[in-house]
Formats: C-alpha cells, sequence, structure tokens
C-alpha cells in the first residue's frame, strides 16, 4: 500500500486513458467503499432534509416513544456516519493485517443493511409509522451485525495483534449494543436503555473510531508527502483514552455530568498532544491539512465539555446547551468525514490525492455550519441558529455528495479493477 501512494503522491499514475462507460448500478458493488460510502452519501443530504423541515416545524414526538431529538441523533450516530465508518474499515482491515482483500458477501449485506434501514427509518420519520422505525432500526441491526462479523473475523485470524484493528472493532460493538438497545426500548418501552442508547453513540462509538484511525493513519499520510516528518503513533496513546471515553460514557449515563470534567481535561490535553506531535512544520497538500484542521475541533469540543461540566459543579447552572455534542459532531465528525473520504474516494478512484474545488467548498461549509450551531446554543432564539447550522449542513454537502455518488457509479479512471 505504501509504493502505492506514493507514486500517487508523486504523480506517476497509469498511462491508460480512461475508459468512457456510462453510470452502472453494478459498478457500487466492485468495492466495499463505493457502496457504503454511497449509502451514507445519500443520507448525509436525506436525513438532514428531514431533520431541517423538522426544525422548521417541531412536534413532540414525530414516531411513538421517540421525539425527534432521538430520532436524529439515531440516524447520524447509528445509520449514516456508520456506513462510511464499515466501509473504509473493510477496505483498510485486510491491509492492516496482511489479509485477502474483501469479496461482495462481505460487504454488499451491510449496504443493504444500512440502506434499507435509513429508507425505513425515514419513512417513519415522515410518516409517523411506529412499524417503519422498528423495522428501520432491526435492518440497521442486521447490517451492523453483519459488518461487525467480518471485521471480527479477520480480528480472530490476526490474533488481536492489530490493536488498531482491536479498538475500531470494541467500538462497534459497543454501536452493536446501543443499537440493540434501542431496538429493545421501542419494543419494551424502558426508557433509560434508550436514553443509554443515545448517550453511547458519540464517546463510545464514533469517537474512538475516528481517533483510532486518526491515530493510525494522520501520521502515516503526513509521512508520505511532507519532508523530514517522524510519524508520532505510540499504542500508550491509544490505549490512554479508552478508559477516559467509556468513563465519559459512565457519567453521562450516571447523570453525574457535573464531574465528568474528570475525563474530559485529560482527554483534552491528550487531544492537544496528538495535535501537537502530529501537526507537520513544513508545507502540507491542503487534502492533508483539513484533516488537521478537522481533527482541531476535537479539543475545542472537549474544552466545552470541560467548562460545562465545572460550572454546573461550580455554579449549578447547566449552560452551553447541546454546543459542546454538536462541536463535536458537526465540527469534528463532518470535517473529518469530507475530508477522510475525499482522500478514499480520489485515491481508490484512481484520480489524483488532491482536494479539489467541491470538497474544498463542503470543507469550508462545514466550518460556518458548526460555528452557527454551537453559537446557537447562546443565542436569544436558538431555533434560528439550529435551522441556519441544518440548512448550511445540505448547501455544504450537496455537490461534494453529487461528484462523489458520480464517481461510485462509474470505474475507475485509471482503468484498474476495483
Amino acid at each position: 500500500m505504501v509504493p502505492l501512494i506514493r507514486a500517487r503522491h508523486s504523480g506517476t499514475m497509469s498511462s491508460a486513458s480512461p475508459p468512457v462507460f456510462p453510470f452502472s448500478p453494478a459498478v457500487l458493488a466492485a468495492a466495499p467503499h463505493r457502496l457504503l460510502f454511497f449509502v451514507g452519501a445519500l443520507n448525509v443530504l436525506a436525513a438532514m432534509f428531514w431533520w431541517t423541515l423538522w426544525l422548521f416545524d417541531p412536534v413532540p414526538m414525530p414516531v411513538n416513544w421517540v421525539m425527534g431529538g432521538w430520532l436524529h441523533g439515531f440516524m447520524l450516530q447509528y445509520q449514516m456516519l456508520p456506513s462510511f465508518m464499515f466501509g473504509f474499515l473493510i477496505t483498510v482491515f485486510p491491509r492492516w493485517m496482511g489479509q485477502p482483500e474483501a469479496t461482495r458477501w462481505h460487504y454488499v449485506p451491510v449496504g443493504v443493511g444500512l440502506l434499507m434501514g435509513q429508507v425505513s427509518c425515514l419513512v417513519a420519520a415522515f410518516s409517523g409509522s411506529a412499524v417503519a422505525l422498528r423495522l428501520g432500526v432491526g435492518l440497521t441491526l442486521l447490517g451492523w451485525g453483519w459488518g461487525l462479523a467480518v471485521l471480527g473475523h479477520g480480528l480472530l485470524r490476526d490474533r488481536f495483534r492489530t490493536w488498531h484493528a482491536v479498538s475500531c472493532c470494541v467500538a462497534l460493538a459497543i454501536g452493536f449494543a446501543a443499537v440493540g438497545g434501542f431496538a429493545w426500548y421501542l419494543h419494551g418501552f424502558d426508557l433509560r436503555v434508550g436514553q443509554a442508547a443515545m448517550r453511547l453513540g458519540a464517546f463510545g462509538v464514533l469517537l474512538p473510531v475516528y481517533a483510532t484511525v486518526a491515530h493510525r493513519m494522520f501520521p502515516f499520510f503526513a509521512a508520505n508527502v511532507v519532508a523530514g516528518y517522524r510519524a508520532w503513533r505510540p499504542l500508550w496513546l491509544l490505549a490512554a483514552q479508552w478508559p477516559l471515553w467509556l468513563a465519559h460514557v459512565g457519567l453521562e449515563l450516571a447523570q453525574a455530568t457535573a464531574w465528568m470534567w474528570l475525563s474530559d481535561l485529560p482527554l483534552l490535553a491528550l487531544s492537544l498532544v496528538c495535535l501537537w506531535h502530529w501537526w507537520p512544520r513544513g508545507p502540507m497538500p491542503a487534502l492533508l491539512r483539513v484533516l488537521f484542521l478537522g481533527y482541531a475541533w476535537l479539543p475545542v469540543a472537549l474544552a466545552l465539555y470541560a467548562f460545562q461540566s465545572l460550572w454546573l459543579l461550580l455554579a449549578g447552572e447547566w449552560v452551553m446547551g447541546r454546543a459542546p455534542l454538536h462541536a463535536l459532531a458537526v465540527g469534528m465528525f463532518g470535517s473529518l468525514l469530507v475530508a477522510m473520504v475525499t482522500r478514499v474516494t480520489q485515491g481508490h478512484s484512481g484520480r489524483p490525492l488532491v482536494l479539489g474545488r467541491v470538497a474544498l467548498i463542503a470543507f469550508v461549509g462545514i466550518q460556518i455550519a458548526a460555528v452557527t450551531r454551537v453559537a446557537a446554543e447562546l443565542m436569544a432564539s436558538p431555533y434560528t441558529g439550529f435551522r441556519m447550522a441544518a440548512a448550511g449542513w445540505i448547501l455544504a454537502f450537496l455537490p461534494w455528495v453529487i461528484r462523489s455518488a458520480w464517481i461510485y457509479l462509474r470505474p475507475r479512471a485509471d482503468g484498474k479493477p476495483g
């Protein structure tokens, strides 16, 4: 993999002219990232379109026993972002562990399960159908479970020697339990189970996967394009974050929000250490720069979490609302979604590893949406900011999704398989 990436950076590519083929849905099954990124890209727009409409006309419970915010949180945490995560991990796990590439049987059921789960949940969101919601969560659980089994099988064959793979699988196993818990909530109506499922997503599933991939890949990417760069990724750094992520989740589940600074301040320190060591000191291409800019939202979010917790402890007031969560979700997760998916899409479609104008517009748009959403918590009329941020998300992602889908539906530009 290393020589291939270096060759692309140096401009050495196949001299064969790109074949001209019409769009073909069958091409989506040629590689795991194609299908699963395509599914995620569709939901980036569809889920946020529904959420934007709901913000303009909010109703307390659009589906029986599920508030609008919970439905929004479920689709973002367990459908939209995981589609991209499974697409990336099923692609890179064999490379991390020196195993054969995934076949269609490994990733097509994951894509079908997540796609149909997303469609069914969106039907529920628009129609208020509890049956459609239960079906959507069930299909999501099946797709997630298949993907976890595929990744877990590779991990077993590797005898748990690749710690980045272990970390990702642990996070995805927590996610599988959370989706199962939400399905239980829909059938058993135990509010505590539903709350736990919602609260596990950010620090129990998404952040561990994002941080693990960043720990392994960001220094690797930088070392390939920045002269004299020394990759720094000690395993103790990854190990030190896991108990802190779990502590954050545990304190939140125990409603001990005033003490969450005990986990968030050390996490803030570790994120700043990472950013300091990883950030290249010399010139770097835009496609690399956006990775570090996106990661920089993590210490911002953790600082907001810590401030909110300490203020609650010392002053007894809950301030900032959901600003910390959205600094993490929109700022970090949204920014790195654009940065990483663009990189994988360009490289695995036989195109030059460049950011490009469309991805740059999406990245800048997400920064504006993130700042707007965080600032909205401090506004006299926060719903105005909520609506602006949601609409900004759609405007930022629309050209990027269209371009990405166009690439996924066509063969590689260099004529190679995949």
